[in-house]
């Protein structure tokens, strides 16, 4: 294998499947990046099992020769680094070739490294991905779904199920679930060319998020779903993650359909004062803020910490409906839920107590966020 390329163009094909690197594989070859080279382009391939990413670089983009091909084949080369020599070479001209079937040479200017590499058939193979459960989404709202969802998973190994986003196919939407048994976040979708039937899956967190990192540019993206395994497919990058295993619990009895009192309020505004309140309280024991209805027009947000101090604010409401109200919640979870709602305005749907309360805007039902309340006497 032999071949010139870009060196801006090949580190940004290694920013995205160095996402998919780790030291902690059980496989040695793991730690490699798969190089392979052919007269479309080259493709790179990175992955620590759970996650495997592909990234494309073509021959030519937009009448801008990339790659010149010398000789085709493929290699793989330790990930970290190859990545670190290649962000640190001299000129914009990379070449690299591989001598004696497993000796990578990469010269750059005046600038020569060897590696020693490793045979590209001893990669594991990529999972094949029947096309039974496929659909195509806008990566925008692919990103708002993972933005308005995600963070809501659990970071506990104790229930791994937890630990990923729910996606279920029912009627004609599709539903996007996270809880880690203290809040839930669900968006709703509505998209033209889902397939026909139900189905579900559990994509982990952690796939989503790094996910999220790489699909700037894209229009599209196409998802492709088998049994153990989900597919993200654009020109440039395939993103494969494994499914987790085991039963989703059944959220829909989770979230109230009554409600003793409910608050319209500015959702920045609100975001603002929450932030203020859980200024003295930072620390997971402690940061708990507490809400309480005034009158018809305001609510009050107080915080204390006995080592530090107290806090009040008083917040203006758009309206008030229903019975008075006194309620405490976890500060960090109202504001992760607030940042994944995108409208001026938000009603918060209180049922008791102790009950949990749910975030919606105003004019939409697409996302909805639920937070279970804290007892604090």
């Amino acid at each position: 294998m032999k071949f010139e390329i870009n060196r801006t163009h090949l580190l940004n094909g290694l920013s995205d499947v160095m996402k998919a690197i780790s030291h902690k594989v059980t496989l040695p070859i793991l730690t490699g990046i798969k190089i392979e080279l052919d007269e479309q382009g080259v493709t790179m391939t990175g992955s620590d099992s759970d996650i495997t990413i592909c990234s494309f670089i073509p021959t030519e983009e937009d009448g801008e020769l990339i790659i010149e091909t010398f000789e085709k084949g493929s290699i793989v080369v330790q990930a970290r680094y190859f990545s670190d020599i290649v962000r640190k070479l001299p000129t914009e001209t990379v070449l690299l070739e591989v001598i004696n079937e497993q000796d990578v040479i990469i010269r750059s200017g005046r600038s020569e490294f060897k590696l020693i590499g490793s045979k590209a058939d001893e990669y594991p193979i990529l999972p094949n991905m029947e096309k039974d459960i496929q659909f195509t989404i806008a990566t925008p709202l692919l990103k708002s779904i993972i933005r308005e969802t995600g963070f809501a998973v659990s970071t506990q190994e104790t229930r791994p199920v937890l630990t990923g986003v729910n996606w279920v196919k029912k009627e004609d939407a599709l539903y996007c679930i996270a809880t880690d048994s203290h809040r839930l976040a669900r968006r709703i979708t509505a998209l033209d060319d889902l397939p026909e039937g139900e189905f579900q899956a559990v994509i982990p967190g952690k796939s989503l998020q790094e996910l999220n990192k790489i699909i700037d540019k894209e229009e599209s993206v196409d998802i492709l779903f088998t049994e153990q395994q989900v597919l993200f497919k654009t020109e440039r990058i395939l993103f494969y993650s494994r499914l987790l295993e085991g039963t989703y619990p059944d959220t829909t009895r989770l979230i109230p359909t009554e409600y003793q009192t409910s608050i319209v309020l500015k959702s920045k505004e609100f975001l603002q004062a929450i932030d203020r309140a859980s200024l003295l309280a930072r620390d997971e024991r402690n940061n708990i803020v507490r809400l309480v209805t005034t009158d018809q027009s305001t609510v009050e947000l107080t915080s204390n910490s006995p080592e530090v101090g107290k806090v009040e604010e008083i917040v203006a409401a758009t309206s008030i409906k229903g019975e008075a109200l006194q309620i405490s919640f976890s500060a960090k979870y109202m504001m992760d839920a607030l940042r994944a709602i995108e409208s001026e305005e938000i009603v918060i749907h209180f049922t008791g107590v102790m009950r949990p309360f749910i975030l919606k805007a105003v004019d939409s039902e697409a996302v909805l966020q639920l937070i279970l309340p804290v007892r604090t006497y």
